[in-house]
């Protein structure tokens, strides 16, 4: 492979508006002129002869909001882990940016490290560092790969802290902290890599419905500051309310997208029918 450079509703400092991820917001206007922050080619991926993804293609533009929906199954975490090369395509190419990965050629380390550098990812699990203080959670990957100072790294950490409204948290262990808030730290230690896109793998089913709602109403803010987004959700109301783009997968490829509103309330697919139908009638 080639890489070629072209709720738990709470009070205080750590309130989160839950109340607002029930609700439609105006988005910003976001550009949709020139390429695309993501654009995927023919991306295929196989594990013996169980094909996962099949020829895929997709585009994101810059400010843009994907939300991916479907069965488990469908290929939806495998594509975003093969957007930041956690796994490597078999076919395709991903381009990110300015870089762009041509699959069956070889990569480097340092030059998958850079491709990965554009595109933050938020997985179901934490992935925190336990033994560090959130500050340092924060802080310890724009040093050691962004090449920052520890007092250039700090200061941009609590800015990001105090985004995701845990600031008051910078000098606690994570476990001191509930689900909720570990996954918005997360959050934050993926946007201090300053990504080009962020990649959301069902970020709220490892949590309660309750204190998910704080998760979804900072990605509401990240999406109507104009962050570019692909997000990979079975939260139908988020995909619905927040998102440009509704995506439905299904084995291993894109069969329906589409405005929100068109897609959930009117898919056209057979296989998006009975999908959508179990998700809102369960």
């Amino acid at each position: 492979m080639e890489i070629v450079r072209d709720p738990q509703t709470r009070t205080g400092s750590d309130a989160v508006d839950v109340r607002a991820s029930a609700q439609p917001t105006d988005r910003l206007e976001v550009s949709r002129k020139g390429p695309p922050v993501v654009s995927l080619k023919g991306l295929s991926k196989h594990y013996g002869e169980n094909v996962v993804l099949d020829k895929v293609d997709l585009d994101v533009s810059a400010g843009e909001v994907v939300a991916m929906v479907g069965p488990s199954g469908a290929g939806k975490s495998t594509l975003l882990r093969c957007i930041n090369l956690l796994e490597v395509p078999d076919a395709g190419t991903v381009t990110v940016g300015d870089q762009c990965v041509d699959a069956g050629k070889e990569v480097s380390a340092k030059d998958a490290m850079r491709l990965r550098r554009t595109a933050g990812m938020v997985f179901q699990s934490f992935n925190l560092f336990p033994h560090l203080t959130v500050l340092r959670n924060v802080s310890l990957a724009q040093e050691r790969v962004l090449g920052r100072s520890r007092a250039e790294a700090d200061a941009r950490s609590m800015e990001l802290l105090e985004r995701v409204h845990l600031a008051h948290k910078a000098d606690t262990y994570p476990a001191r902290s509930s689900g909720g808030q570990q996954q918005r730290i997360a959050i934050a230690r993926a946007l201090a890599m300053d990504p080009q896109v962020m990649l959301f793998d069902e970020p709220t089913s490892a949590l309660d419905p309750e204190v998910g709602l704080e998760v979804l109403a900072v990605m509401r803010e990240l999406a109507e500051s104009g962050m570019t987004m692909i997000v990979v959700t079975h939260e139908i109301p988020f995909a619905r309310d927040v998102s440009d783009r509704v995506v439905v997968m299904a084995d291993g490829g894109i069969i329906e997208q589409g405005e929100p509103h068109q897609v959930i309330n009117n898919p056209q697919h057979e296989r998006s029918q009975r999908f959508l139908r179990a998700v809102t009638e369960r």
